[in-house]
């Protein structure tokens, strides 16, 4: 810090905070309902996200049986906008923080 008439005033030349951690990542979380049908949501999964039949079957059957998928990991942003994506489709989503 540097002084100033007597008033100290913070050294704004000195980087001091050079510590960043890795960007955090988030989730699309795509949970189980009692409305949708199975055949509905792989096709929405196919069509929205673009997975191959195989990929999209086994992330329907995580929802059903688990009673949540992640389809999507990425930016916050980017993931939010899938989640609306899949509110536009029916679907129930949400977003949260990446644990790995």
């Amino acid at each position: 810090m540097g002084v100033m008439a007597g008033i100290a005033v913070p050294d704004l030349d000195r980087v001091t905070d050079t510590e960043v951690g890795p960007p955090t990542s988030w989730q699309t979380v795509v949970w189980n309902d009692p409305v949708n049908l199975m055949s509905y949501v792989v096709h929405v999964f196919r069509t929205y996200f673009g997975f191959d039949a195989d990929t999209a079957h086994r992330l329907m059957l995580s929802v059903h049986h688990d009673g949540h998928a992640v389809v999507a990991r990425g930016p916050r942003e980017v993931m939010e906008v899938h989640a609306q994506a899949m509110h536009d489709y029916g679907l129930w989503a949400t977003v949260r923080e990446d644990p790995r």
